[in-house]
């Protein structure tokens, strides 16, 4: 195991290196998981290991804090703060039944809801439903303060079930009812216009690299799905049975991005939210990025050059994958051409304010549902169109999950199963759509280029110094050749 990269995981109290490695504390007899709240310890005083069992075995005894014994095994995903990351995930997508929920979640880590409770209540101090009433009324109160919906509209897109519960649970958080909420917040704020769509803020921890961001998307958004101008990402919506529209733009002086969103996708405001937190690496912590690759001298200059940059991730991880797979061998632009096509053939019509906005991001099961040569009849080669016919059955039968929270490696090994994914595009969709920081695409041939034309394994060694942030390496390396064109499997 790398010991420094194990390090810089663990300072950096990242949840999702959550069970991937164990510290013991030599001053200590102690050994912790990496998300332990106590304060880090001396790097000289840390021996790092791969499950709980190896540090036991070294004499070292489970904190009574972060309970290191509760994460069975060394599988990420088997962590209760994992466990916890995906409840609050699964909440926000909107599932209407706790229990359903619940059981759902629990089924994924392949244990019973009954032990999913136990585990969130001794790791996070509350219960699921305790989770599940914090972040309804959180947005509620977003809601009541930055739009003017109705509050029976807010009500039920914040996850109540009824008016009079909502009020409850409200009056008995805040001591105050919804309506006095608002009014105190409309006394102190400029008046809000009725419109037919609504605007929230998503804040992010600052530098913000907002126009790489901008620069990185509009190369490859999918015609006639996404629309990326000088100031703002707009895209259509479906999520669920709701359709609609949202177009994000930047505040630098709140430190937040802007969501405009039409009211039809109220209801489903929670996953909506978070999907554009993960399109945005919003919750990144660009400081501690920084502080660990500017140790090496490649990166440096483009650190300076461009603080805060972040790894864009996806709406969509299905959405992303079939962009991901049209990139192979062609150039960017070439890519993106053809997943105009593909959204033209398999993506519904909407209507919406813009112009460039006339389609739905093709569903995985409608791909599923066509032949190999209604795909290759759009000018996509055979073998191209059997991965994509693939990729689209694996996803809507429900085998592969491509989203943040899904366990990097096993996601990966799933991919590369697939015909025609092999690890460079496996990795690339673990960087974006799952999320995972220390992704590295060792055969991408501008990395390796840009490091002084080296072999995918010489790429692999040179990596290690940036772990566990690898992902956000590959980006800089990505910006700095961005003047460039390149072809094959660049920049997809």
């Amino acid at each position: 195991m790398d010991t420094h990269a194990a390090y810089q995981a663990l300072t950096s109290r990242d949840s999702r290196f959550d069970g991937v490695f164990f510290v013991g504390v030599t001053s200590t007899g102690i050994y912790c998981r990496p998300v332990c709240p106590v304060k880090a310890p001396r790097e000289e005083n840390c021996r790092f290991f791969a499950s709980a069992a190896a540090a036991e075995k070294a004499s070292f005894r489970p904190c009574l804090r972060c309970r290191p014994e509760l994460s069975p095994g060394n599988a990420p995903v088997d962590s209760a703060h994992r466990i916890a990351d995906l409840l609050v995930q699964r909440i926000d997508e909107g599932l209407s039944h706790e229990a359903e929920s619940l059981e759902q979640i629990a089924a994924r880590f392949g244990i019973s809801s009954r032990q999913l409770r136990r585990i969130v209540q001794k790791e996070l101090g509350v219960s699921p439903v305790e989770i599940r009433q914090t972040r309804r009324l959180l947005l509620a109160k977003q809601l009541l303060t930055e739009t003017r919906l109705p509050v029976t509209e807010i009500a039920f897109a914040s996850g109540f079930s009824s008016l009079r519960r909502f009020n409850d649970a409200f009056n008995s958080q805040y001591r105050l009812s919804p309506s006095r909420l608002r009014k105190e917040a409309s006394a102190t704020s400029a008046p809000l216009v009725e419109t037919e769509t609504s605007t929230l803020q998503l804040s992010y921890r600052p530098p913000y690299d907002w126009q790489a961001m901008l620069d990185f998307l509009r190369m490859r958004a999918i015609k006639d799905v996404e629309f990326v101008s000088d100031s703002s990402y707009a895209r259509t919506v479906r999520l669920g049975q709701a359709t609609g529209w949202i177009q994000v733009s930047h505040h630098p002086q709140r430190d937040a991005l802007l969501v405009e969103f039409t009211h039809s996708l109220t209801l489903v405001l929670p996953a909506l939210l978070q999907r554009l937190r993960n399109l945005f690496d919003l919750s990144a912590r660009p400081d501690l990025i920084a502080a660990h690759l500017q140790q090496d001298p490649l990166l440096q200059a483009s650190l300076s050059l461009n603080p805060g940059l972040r790894v864009a991730g996806a709406f969509d991880g299905f959405e992303m994958a079939i962009r991901a797979i049209l990139g192979q061998q062609i150039t960017v632009k070439a890519a993106t051409t053809i997943g105009g096509r593909v959204a033209g053939a398999f993506g519904e019509p909407i209507v919406t304010p813009f112009a460039e906005l006339t389609r739905l991001s093709p569903q995985a099961a409608r791909i599923s549902d066509a032949s190999v040569d209604e795909i290759a009849s759009l000018g996509i080669v055979s073998a191209r169109s059997r991965c994509i016919l693939a990729m689209a059955q694996a996803c809507a039968s429900g085998e592969l999950h491509l989203e943040a929270g899904s366990e990097p490696e096993n996601v990966i090994a799933q991919l590369v199963a697939l015909p025609g994914i092999g690890p460079w595009t496996a990795n690339y969709i673990a960087m974006r759509a799952l999320r995972w920081p220390d992704a590295f695409p060792k055969e991408d041939i501008v990395v390796r280029n840009n490091l002084g034309g080296v072999s995918a394994k010489q790429a692999e060694a040179i990596s290690q110094a940036w772990r566990p942030w690898r992902s956000y390496a590959v980006m800089h390396i990505w910006k700095n050749m961005s003047q460039e064109n390149h072809a094959g499997m660049s920049i997809k």
